[in-house]
C-alpha cells in the first residue's frame, strides 16, 4: 500500500470513528428533554391518569386493606419538582452509552417504569430506617426513594464493578449523604457481623424470584426489620410468594402485605410485597456458592 492508499484508509477510520461518536452524541441530545417537558409530560398524565381512577373499579390489591396505597400522582408531583430527577435522568443515559445499566432510554418512560415504580413503595420505608438494598444495579429503587426521603440512609450492594462505579458517581453527583455503594455479593456480606441482622429494611427491584431473594435479603435485618420487594404483575406475584412460603419462615419472616397496582398509561401492574422479620435467621444462611439460585429453599 503507497503513501496516497495509506492515508486514504487513515483517513476513511478516522471518518468511521467520528461518525460513530456523533451517532452517539445524536442519540443522548434526541434523549435530552429540558425540565420544563418532564413537568409537561407530568401534567398531561395526570389527567389521563385520573380519568383512569373510575370509582368502583379495582386499582389496587391489599392484603389486609389497612396499610395506604401508593400515592402515585403525589410523587409524580414530587418527581417533577426535583431538579435532581431531570440530573439524575442525564446522568443515567450518560453512562449507558458505555455501561449497561437499562434498556429504558425514552425520558417519558424513565420517568414511569423508573422514577415512579421506585418511588411508589416510598411509604414502606419506616422513617430514619437503616437500608440495605440487594442487586442495586442502575439504582432502583434505592436512589429515588432517597431523593424523596432524606431521613433514610442506604447501602447499595453491586457485584458488578462498573455498576457500583456508576452508583458511587451517582451519588456524589446527586449529593446524597449517608448512602455508600459496595462491590460485593450479598450472600457473603450477609456473614459479616457488622452488616448482618442491622438493617432495619431490606429492598430488592428485578434481582430475584422471592424464595431466593428471600435468602438474600432476611439475613441483613434485625428482628422487626421489614423487607421490600418490587414485583410485577400480581399473579406472578402472588405464585412468588406461595412458591416461598417455607423460604420465609426457616429464614424468620412472615408475609406482611401484598400491594398491587396500576402504573399510568397502561405501562403494566406493579406489586408491592412486605414481609416483617419475627425471629433470627439460622447461621447457615445465606448458603453462599449460588446455592440461594441454583438450589431455592422450597
Amino acid at each position: 500500500m503507497d503513501k496516497r492508499e495509506l492515508s486514504t484508509a487513515e483517513n476513511r477510520a478516522k471518518n468511521g470513528k467520528m461518525g460513530a461518536a456523533a451517532g452517539k452524541r445524536r442519540k443522548i441530545k434526541k434523549n435530552r428533554r429540558d425540565f420544563h417537558g418532564i413537568i409537561d409530560i407530568v401534567e398531561k398524565n395526570f389527567r389521563v391518569f385520573h380519568k383512569q381512577l373510575i370509582p368502583g373499579e379495582k386499582v389496587w390489591y391489599n392484603r389486609d386493606m389497612e396499610e395506604k396505597i401508593p400515592d402515585l400522582a403525589g410523587y409524580l408531583g414530587q418527581i417533577a419538582a426535583d431538579n435532581r430527577f431531570s440530573a439524575f435522568r442525564e446522568l443515567l443515559l450518560s453512562y449507558n452509552q458505555k455501561v449497561n445499566l437499562t434498556a429504558i432510554e425514552d425520558p417519558e418512560e424513565i420517568l414511569y417504569k423508573h422514577f415512579l415504580d421506585s418511588a411508589a413503595g416510598e411509604f414502606l420505608f419506616p422513617h430514619g430506617a437503616r437500608v440495605i438494598e440487594i442487586g442495586s444495579g442502575a439504582g432502583f429503587p434505592s436512589l429515588p426513594v432517597r431523593l424523596l426521603r432524606e431521613d433514610l440512609s442506604f447501602t447499595l450492594v453491586e457485584s458488578v464493578g462498573k455498576k457500583c462505579a456508576f452508583l458511587a458517581e451517582a451519588v456524589r453527583f446527586l449529593g446524597l449523604g449517608g448512602v455508600t455503594a459496595l462491590p460485593r455479593r450479598a450472600e457473603e456480606l450477609a456473614r459479616e457481623e457488622e452488616y448482618r441482622e442491622k438493617f432495619d429494611v431490606a429492598c430488592a427491584r428485578a434481582v430475584a424470584r422471592m424464595n431466593t431473594l428471600a435468602e438474600y435479603c432476611l439475613p441483613f435485618l434485625r428482628t422487626g426489620g421489614r423487607m421490600i420487594a418490587y414485583k410485577g404483575a400480581l399473579s406472578a406475584a402472588e405464585e412468588e410468594l406461595k412458591e416461598a412460603e417455607r423460604a420465609i419462615a426457616l429464614l424468620g419472616g412472615t408475609t406482611e402485605n401484598v400491594i398491587s397496582f396500576p402504573l399510568p398509561g397502561g405501562r403494566g401492574e406493579r406489586t408491592l410485597i412486605s414481609v416483617r422479620k419475627i425471629g433470627r435467621t439460622p447461621e447457615k444462611y445465606p448458603r453462599g456458592r449460588g446455592k440461594e439460585r441454583k438450589e431455592p429453599i422450597v
